[in-house]
């Protein structure tokens, strides 16, 4: 699996959002990671279809679309249709996740599942086969800047072993208080999609960061 790093533009300048994307954009990433969030699943508003449609159009780096949304069936679609790369859909938000799943694929996007740190590895297993990647929150869903978790390094090796027992290729990211130091053992237990967003975007040389975060695991 190709090691990637995804910045969160969660925690970009959105007044000056192309400008902070130019600063990554040669540090060796090939995406960038879009958090969308609805007031509902969790407590923060951030983007909608729009966003991406118009990051489609101003940047050749694939959209890497985590959708913390209620009704994502309804929704998850319409964010592949507005050219996301990969679409991203919590276990938690929807009774029909296989469905979604295969809408999402229907439409022309890659398919994701995220899990939060309380949902077990075990409750996604039926729909591991479908995916092409699965995110394993590290801090609870909402906002940038949080704590990791230690305990989600776990999960993250139970995955691996899953993914592994199953004769399965999907990536597995993580997502939540990624740093220098964070990046190693997460990459230790399987992980190899690595989402940065404060850790990248708080920093005085932004392009710095994601080298640093890159050196950490290659």
């Amino acid at each position: 699996m190709s090691i990637e790093i995804a910045p969160s533009i969660l925690s970009a300048d959105f007044s000056n959002l192309m400008h902070d994307i130019d600063k990554v954009k040669d540090s060796g990433i090939h995406m960038l990671h879009v958090d969308v969030m609805d007031g509902h699943f969790v407590p923060n508003i951030t983007f909608g279809p729009k966003m991406v449609s118009d990051l489609h159009k101003a940047t050749l780096l694939k959209l890497d679309c985590h959708l913390m949304i209620d009704n994502p069936d309804e929704f998850a679609p319409e964010f592949a249709k507005a050219g996301g790369d990969m679409i991203m859909v919590h276990l938690e938000a929807s009774v029909h996740i296989y469905r979604v799943v295969q809408e999402i694929k229907k439409s022309g996007a890659k398919a994701g599942l995220v899990l939060n740190p309380g949902t077990p590895v075990d409750a996604a297993k039926e729909v591991l086969p479908l995916v092409d990647q699965v995110l394993i929150m590290t801090v609870n869903p909402g906002f940038g800047g949080q704590k990791f978790i230690p305990q989600m390094v776990d999960k993250v090796r139970e995955l691996a072993k899953q993914r592994d027992s199953l004769g399965l290729k999907f990536d597995i990211e993580v997502d939540g208080g990624i740093n220098d130091v964070t990046i190693k053992d997460c990459a230790a237990a399987g992980a190899n999609i690595f989402v940065a967003g404060s850790y990248v975007f708080d920093a005085p040389d932004p392009q710095a960061q994601v080298t640093k975060l890159l050196k950490a695991v290659v």
